[in-house]
């Protein structure tokens, strides 16, 4: 695996299925551009999902035609109860990307219980994608995830009993801003896993339009580059995805992989300034310090995603990362379990002693209904879909 991955899903023209005849001309080129700057930069895993629009339809145009024993081509279905639906939608993105097999398979989306039950059950999708390995249109096996942290250790921890019976990799979040899902890392490693992280520079904080006092904090590297150095210089992670919607999107990525040999010159300094940023805004160096105690969304009052709420207020107050929190805050409520919680102006409804007991095993529990009421004053605005949706 190169230390890069060319991801599919914003360098397709609709995020809506469409037949290849109605793709402008344009945007075919733009595609095709990407994957070649790819190529020349030798990043040759090419990474999209059954669920990205025109992506497999338009990759299915361009990839033939490189040398298949030079590319690592993956793709990801998601999880269904009947597992021969599944199979059926796989064969459907082996056609539209033109190839006999995939590298690697994904099963898109294991983000909670109900999913990965669907996947891990006899006779579920799990066993289905073992099926298609067998039959050669797979070669490895991984899942992608959006859970919280238990439901994936769950998932890693899946086969242990049995050699060669659990997944083979992993795709999930881990940036500089969110840390919490080290643990699974840690697991993935010791079962000589693969590890995959999805999104650094968009879901990492849009850091390719980053707020200025994040600029000042992280130069002399750019925001992304810090974030790129910062998830490369742990050995346990193998590969980033540059969402590229241009040719001219992976360079910077490319100049920070260049850099992997000077991270332990470079970040330390960069890392205590944001730590010493976040502690004099927030009183904590860590934004994600104050989620100890705080239940998950299942188990708060209205089901609110009260650790989601906190944590996007401290990256507002300490970094500026304010477009950021807006855009993911205002997801709540309306992108199921992708990220899940209810819409959060349902805050104002519950009164502060109810939150406060149901934060009470916090450090914070006191000062913890102020904050989310900061939280919502802050971010909250108008309901803000997944791309998928738009």
């Amino acid at each position: 695996m190169p230390a890069l991955s060319a991801g599919g899903m914003r360098f397709q023209h609709k995020w809506q299925d469409r037949p290849f005849w109605t793709i402008p001309s344009a945007a075919q080129k733009n595609l095709e551009s990407c994957v070649r700057r790819a190529l020349e930069h030798g990043i040759v895993h090419i990474e999209t999902a059954r669920h990205y629009g025109t992506s497999e339809r338009q990759l299915g145009r361009i990839l033939p035609l490189v040398e298949r024993d030079s590319l690592i081509v993956q793709t990801k279905i998601a999880p269904h109860e009947d597992a021969q639906v599944f199979v059926k939608n796989f064969h459907e993105s082996l056609a539209r990307l033109r190839l006999d097999h995939v590298d690697l398979l994904a099963l898109h989306g294991v983000n909670d219980r109900k999913l990965l039950e669907w996947s891990l059950r006899p006779g579920g999708c799990f066993e289905a994608a073992q099926r298609l390995r067998e039959a050669g249109k797979a070669r490895f096996i991984g899942f992608s995830t959006h859970a919280p942290l238990p439901v994936i250790l769950e998932a890693l921890r899946f086969g242990e009993a049995r050699v060669g019976a659990g997944f083979d990799y992993v795709n999930l979040h881990y940036y500089f801003i969110m840390q919490r899902n080290w643990p699974a890392i840690v697991e993935a490693t010791l079962r000589d896993m693969g590890v995959f992280i999805i999104s650094p520079s968009d879901k990492g904080g849009k850091l390719y339009a980053p707020p200025q006092k994040l600029v000042e904090l992280c130069a002399p590297l750019s925001p992304m580059a810090f974030n790129d150095l910062f998830c490369l210089s742990h050995p346990e992670v193998h590969t980033l995805s540059v969402g590229a919607s241009r040719a001219s999107d992976f360079d910077e990525h490319v100049a920070a992989v260049e850099l992997t040999s000077r991270a332990s010159e470079l970040l330390p300094a960069i890392v205590e300034r944001l730590r010493s940023a976040m502690l004099e805004a927030t009183g904590a160096a860590d934004p994600e310090a104050i989620l100890h105690g705080v239940p998950e969304w299942q188990d708060a009052p209205g089901q609110l995603n009260l650790q989601t709420m906190l944590w996007l207020r401290n990256l507002a107050r300490g970094w500026d990362l304010l477009e950021y929190g807006k855009m993911r805050f205002n997801m709540m409520g309306g992108a199921d379990h992708w990220f899940p919680g209810a819409k959060p102006s349902g805050l104002r409804d519950i009164e502060p002693r109810v939150i406060a007991q149901a934060v009470s095993g916090s450090s914070q529990a006191e000062q913890i209904p102020a904050l989310l009421r900061e939280s919502l004053d802050l971010l909250g605005g108008a309901p803000v879909q997944r791309l998928s949706k738009s």
